[in-house]
């Protein structure tokens, strides 16, 4: 299973809730692209919308700027591939006032290029501070030992 994007400043900025699995709507050359490390998930979100989920925001620059398209667009939006009571449940999470719908990593599962997408809250500026000094003590632990 190998990690091909992460959105790391998720796990600093909100408290996840809970997760799900969702599969992507690519097109092959964009799959190229994922796999050679080319995508980005910073500053990404899911909207559901009519029955279905899309990831907005999310950027794969081309995998060979000459054979893509003239009419490509590396931040169009994408279709996430879940069951429909997983999209009503994003659906009804995501209307819930404080909470947000947030993509954490792109990754293969088999030969498939899979979404790890959750439901979060934001962390108040106290909470971060309280992980980075959780952060800084666990690192002073390991040097000792």
């Amino acid at each position: 299973m190998a990690n091909f994007a992460e959105n790391r400043k998720a796990h600093f900025n909100y408290e996840i809730l809970e997760k799900y699995e969702a599969g992507i709507e690519l097109f092959g050359y964009e799959v190229k692209s994922v796999k050679a490390g080319h995508a980005t998930l910073d500053g990404t979100r899911v909207l559901v919308r009519g029955g279905e989920a899309y990831i907005v925001g999310m950027s794969i620059s081309p995998y060979q700027v000459g054979n893509t398209p003239p009419t490509y667009d590396p931040a169009r939006t994408r279709r996430l591939l879940l069951k429909k009571l997983e999209i009503e449940a994003l659906g009804a999470e995501g209307e819930r006032k404080g909470l947000t719908i947030v993509p954490l990593a792109l990754y293969s599962k088999k030969s498939l290029i899979k979404v790890s997408v959750a439901v979060v809250r934001g962390k108040k500026q106290f909470d971060k501070r309280e992980t980075i000094k959780k952060r800084d003590t666990d690192r002073e632990l390991r040097r000792s030992l």
